[in-house]
């Protein structure tokens, strides 16, 4: 499984950790790597990550299920996606961000600039190409009812439909709480249904 981070986190954030920690047991390896800050290194960094692990199962937070959407062809399980971080980035303003988790680099802070914000426009015209029925399918949308920082239910709802969209009771950080009862059950149905898909393909 692939785990991918939001903004200004890390692949060492708490939410890995504990999917690592609830999935090692039961064979599940989760792979979850510091995403590039620039937008474009980080989907191309992403699109090769998956030719090489080749993961059952994408699980991704905010930014990070903006990136995710993206990555055809795997079950995805996007969690507060932020569609638009290109205007999320320039309402909030520019400058310097630290990180909210520790990087495998050392660094501790990073720059928001409009060269970044022009590179998630980029990014985000690629958002919600070539979606078949097969792709809809694969798809699925997880959205907190108190997110104060992102709303992109409509954006989903528009291209993947409310059949492949559930809400529950949280904030766009995710706790304990919804981290246990919404988003691992989902993972591991998700995960049930492909180990099912390759055993009745042999």
């Amino acid at each position: 499984m692939l785990y991918i981070h939001g903004f200004a986190s890390a692949g060492s954030t708490g939410t890995a950790i504990q999917m690592r920690n609830h999935l090692y047991p039961k064979g599940v390896q989760v792979v979850s790597p510091d995403v590039p800050v620039d937008p474009l290194e980080a989907i191309s960094f992403l699109k090769d990550l998956l030719d090489k692990e080749q993961p059952d199962l994408i699980v991704a937070t905010s930014m990070g299920a903006l990136y995710a959407e993206q990555l055809k062809g795997k079950i995805r399980i996007l969690v507060n996606p932020s569609f638009h971080m290109a205007r999320l980035l320039t309402f909030r303003g520019l400058g310097r961000r630290e990180f909210r988790n520790k990087r495998q680099d050392g660094a501790t802070d990073f720059k928001v600039d409009k060269t970044m914000i022009h590179a998630f426009q980029q990014v985000e015209k690629e958002s919600f190409k070539g979606i078949t029925n097969e792709e809809k399918s694969l798809v699925w949308g997880l959205f907190g009812t108190q997110d104060k920082l992102v709303n992109c239910q409509s954006d989903f709802l528009k291209h993947y439909g409310k059949e492949q969209m559930q809400l529950f009771e949280g904030e766009h950080f995710l706790n304990d709480k919804v981290l246990s009862h919404t988003v691992m059950p989902q993972v591991e149905t998700k995960l049930e249904i492909q180990n099912k898909s390759i055993q009745n393909s042999k």
